[in-house]
């Protein structure tokens, strides 16, 4: 059965660009445009891995990070943060938000795949 992807961008171009790609690759892909909607859906789907943009309107990347993190049916759910803002603090601040991994756009799509399957093997390897 093939992994789920929540994206959670809403740059429309910037998610269905990520989507196509990873579905290619086979996974199973679940959008959504916001912070709150993500939230939503990740505690209602459970996706294997998130892939989440940090400035989103309303509910801002790094407030739904927490808020997944806060709740026993997501917090085990990676989160791979996708940005802009590409200080060292910002790093800092992702890890400090439960985020595995962080990615400063503009990345590529082959290292937003190879950050999935990274996170994806982790989980596995840290499974009982």
């Amino acid at each position: 059965m093939a992994a789920t992807v929540l994206i959670i961008e809403d740059n429309e171009d910037n998610a269905l660009i990520m989507s196509v790609w990873l579905k290619h690759a086979g996974y199973h892909v679940v959008l959504a445009h916001d912070g709150t909607c993500g939230v939503a859906l990740a505690r209602s789907m459970h996706p294997d891995v998130i892939l989440m943009d940090v400035a989103l309107p309303g509910m801002d990347g790094w407030m739904a990070a927490r808020a997944l993190r806060e709740d026993a049916v997501t917090r085990d759910i990676p989160i791979i943060a996708l940005t802009a803002m590409a200080l060292p603090q910002d790093a800092e601040r992702a890890r400090e938000a439960g985020m595995a991994l962080y990615l400063a756009k503009p990345v590529s799509l082959a290292r937003v795949l190879e950050s999935v399957q990274q996170v994806l093997d982790a989980t596995v390897a840290g499974a009982p």
